[in-house]
């Protein structure tokens, strides 16, 4: 069951709450990337659209193959136009209009499932002075000080012995990173320094470590005998539920906006575009893993993953390598991840010309170094999108003093020659265990992808 703050309501009628509340659902069920990509698929599946593995055949090969006379035919068998391909914590899912052919272009999607956390060792039992701890790793550009004396669940992926996997949600407090008392250091108020190694490994009971533990407790709250368990990929999560903020409830705070917040609202409007046989391009969702820490991995999208299985796509209607060349030239991708609404307490850090606000739509973000892909002809693919779905939008660009963030945006349209244009939410606090975000920018986000994927005639 998802989650939700006591006596919770919807904020005002003024925008379309349904959409908010579908994605405090989401966040609350998605602890890990391998949850928000299961959360993803569920999504998809209600659209009807069906698994395709990568171990299996796709319906035939390039033109001219034997198997490509039946490509369409067995496309439709394996699930409909509608497909999705799950690999670890990433996710690409596409829908076939039925006047696609094997050059036709794809409109993209782009986002990522992880988030900056806590997650857990090899050898994970440890502790100290009576303390029974968990040996933790940092992962990404974690705002450590935000983790500190909150509750903490765990929740992540077990391996178990025959190859198979399972996940595991402990949704409730388990874990405690415990911040040292002002009394025994007077000067924490003039600047926290927190040592990686030494101030951040969690407790989560009294006594003496001992070795297997974690894994023993874990596999039981799995359903799953610990000696079957041989490998893990486990992170700890914040246990307190996403919740509407504010006097008039029109501010949405919460964790892992950055970035499932995108991957919500891309998966809604693939969902949505599905069933239209109008489309003039083939509508893609490509959720990556690995962005806060480089995307250099098989789910990443410094890896292979999204072009594979956009070859393929072109292969299993029949295509050749000279269609697939031409669909990628006439492609486009939307790399939407979030971006820094102007903060009120620091507003020296912002560039004064460009300060996106809360609920004021999905900001355009732009950087001439290439810490992001758009460019002029990117803006106008985006704003063609907005005017089309007839949504509000801005523009982000770092204060020249500032360095700036990157996405996977270069990195898509650098691996696969496609054109890239980065987008986003405005949010506050990004990084941290809990994020905050306008309440009414996640649907406006979600219709400005539905206006890109379903738009035609003007690629970047």
């Amino acid at each position: 069951m998802s989650r939700t703050s006591p006596g919770a309501q919807r904020p005002p009628h003024r925008f379309d709450g349904a959409h908010t509340d579908s994605l405090i659902g989401f966040l609350a069920d998605s602890p890990t990337p391998y949850h928000a990509v299961r959360g993803a698929a569920e999504l998809l599946e209600k659209a009807g659209f069906r698994q395709l593995h990568e171990t299996d055949a796709w319906a035939g090969g390039p033109a001219g193959s034997a198997d490509s006379a039946d490509a369409a035919d067995a496309a439709d068998a394996a699930g409909g136009r509608g497909h999705y391909v799950l690999r670890g914590g990433a996710l690409v899912a596409w829908y076939v209009p039925g006047n696609a052919g094997p050059a036709t272009p794809y409109r993209i999607v782009g986002a990522h499932t992880d988030s900056p956390n806590l997650r857990v060792k090899p050898v994970p039992d440890t502790g100290a002075d009576g303390w029974r701890q968990v040996g933790v790793e940092i992962y990404g550009g974690t705002l450590l000080n935000t983790w500190l004396d909150r509750d903490l669940g765990l929740a992540g992926r077990l391996t178990l012995r025959d190859g198979s996997t399972r996940l595991v949600n402990v949704d409730r407090p388990l874990l405690r990173v415990p911040q040292l008392a002002i009394h025994l250091d007077r000067q924490v108020n003039d600047g926290l320094k927190l040592d990686r190694q030494r101030h951040m490994t969690p407790v989560w009971g009294l006594g003496t470590a001992r070795e297997g533990d974690l894994i023993r407790f874990v596999g039981e709250e799995a359903g799953v005998p610990a000696e079957e368990i041989t490998g893990w990929d486990l992170m700890a999560h914040s246990v307190e539920p996403p919740a509407y903020l504010g006097r008039d409830r029109e501010l949405l705070a919460g964790p892992r906006l950055d970035n499932l917040l995108s991957v919500h609202a891309g998966a809604a409007a693939l969902a949505a575009a599905a069933g239209r046989d109008d489309l003039t391009s083939i509508p893609v969702l490509a959720a990556f893993d690995h962005e806060e820490n480089g995307s250099q991995s098989d789910t990443g999208a410094d890896g292979p993953l999204l072009g594979s299985v956009l070859e393929r796509s072109v292969f299993a209607r029949g295509g050749s390598y000279e269609d697939r060349a031409r669909a990628y030239a006439g492609s486009v991708c939307l790399s939407s991840d979030t971006g820094h609404a102007v903060h009120p307490n620091y507003p020296e850090r912002h560039e004064p010309g460009h300060q996106p606000v809360p609920n004021g739509g999905p900001i355009l973000k732009v950087n001439v170094n290439q810490r992001y892909a758009t460019d002029g002809t990117g803006r106008a693919v985006f704003v063609a999108a907005c005017e089309r779905a007839g949504v509000p939008w801005q523009t982000f660009v770092s204060n020249n003093a500032m360095p700036c963030g990157t996405t996977i945006g270069p990195i898509t349209a650098a691996r696969h020659g496609i054109s890239t244009v980065d987008i986003g939410v405005a949010i506050l606090s990004m990084h941290s265990a809990r994020e905050l975000c306008g309440a009414a920018d996640p649907h406006l986000l979600a219709t400005c992808m539905g206006g890109f994927l379903t738009g035609g005639g003007l690629t970047a």
